[in-house]
């Protein structure tokens, strides 16, 4: 996506409040409890985002046009890839520390790398290939020691299982992002932020008959709150892409990891374990690689687009 704008700073701004939002989401999530079911969470999240993605969409005079699809059956589809993910993730979230739970969600963009050419039969080359490896070994490090915690019972074998959680919700993730690759040919941003928020809250009703569990009027202020600061920060990430490109404005997604550090020591007593800080740097180095190759083959389909052009 290329920016409107062509104001890089701006749109860097945008991008790190969306990623300290994001995190408030998620700190909102893991102080509403473990006993709170993931469905249930979910819906809370998508329902409340559209408060402030409607009020956005209306203010820029979109939302009669963010309504108008000719794709509704792409947005199904991108939508329950996204709401699993988010289900798989949240439970995850709320039974693991909150920096390894970021940490290991960073596998999200290498998975949708490796989406990318099995699906829509994108070229990646040795040198993307050999970062998402690097990049995935990062990630086995951080979920390592939690997924040979599995026992019988304990708080060992719901962070084995929120590892894995989040390992999954990262493999949802990079098909949900896959679908927004074919869906942005046709679809509008806005209306890409529109559908999922809502078809999230309808798919997430599915889990109601399943057992949802009865909130404290804390739990329910902070399941709100989580809600309304994720489409917030949807809002947010929308305008950074409006200002700079996405190679610009992607490596500063890695500042929600010390953010998340910081929260949890503060609030949870959660200390960061070596090899997690270990494998979060080598992550965090495979996916700026990713963004930087995407930039560099970008100018390089540019320039060759521009070579092959008629002359005037």
């Amino acid at each position: 996506m290329t920016s409107e704008a062509g104001n890089p700073l701006r749109g860097i701004m945008f991008k790190i409040s969306s990623v300290v939002i994001f995190v408030m989401m998620q700190t909102c999530i893991k102080a509403a409890g473990a006993d709170v079911p993931a469905g249930q969470i979910t819906f809370y999240r998508s329902a409340f985002a559209l408060i402030p993605i409607i009020a956005y969409l209306a203010w820029r005079r979109d939302l009669r046009t963010a309504a108008q699809t000719d794709r509704p059956f792409g947005h199904l589809k991108r939508g329950f890839f996204g709401i699993l993910s988010m289900a798989f993730g949240f439970y995850g979230l709320v039974h693991l520390p909150l920096p390894e739970a970021i940490a290991i969600g960073y596998a999200s963009p290498l998975m949708a790398v490796v989406f990318a050419a099995l699906i829509l039969g994108e070229q990646v080359r040795v040198y993307r290939w050999s970062a998402v490896v690097a990049g995935m070994v990062g990630v086995l490090i951080v979920s390592w020691p939690k997924l040979t915690l599995f026992r019988d019972g304990g708080m060992e074998s719901s962070q084995a299982l929120g590892a894995a959680a989040v390992l999954m919700a990262a493999i949802l993730s990079g098909l949900a992002m896959v679908q927004v690759r074919q869906l942005v040919r046709t679809e509008k941003t806005p209306t890409i932020v529109f559908y999922f928020s809502l078809t999230g809250a309808l798919f997430s009703l599915v889990s109601l008959p399943f057992g949802w569990a009865t909130l404290t009027g804390e739990q329910a202020l902070l399941l709100i709150s989580a809600g309304i600061f994720g489409g917030v920060a949807q809002i947010f990430l929308t305008e950074s892409y409006r200002h700079a490109d996405v190679s610009t404005v992607a490596p500063f997604e890695y500042t929600s990891f010390l953010l998340g550090i910081v929260i949890a020591f503060v609030l949870f007593n959660d200390v960061p374990t070596l090899p997690m800080i270990i494998g979060t740097a080598i992550t965090m180095a495979a996916g700026i690689f990713i963004v930087y190759r995407e930039h560099r083959l970008g100018i390089e389909r540019k320039a060759a687009r521009k070579a092959s052009a008629p002359p005037n």
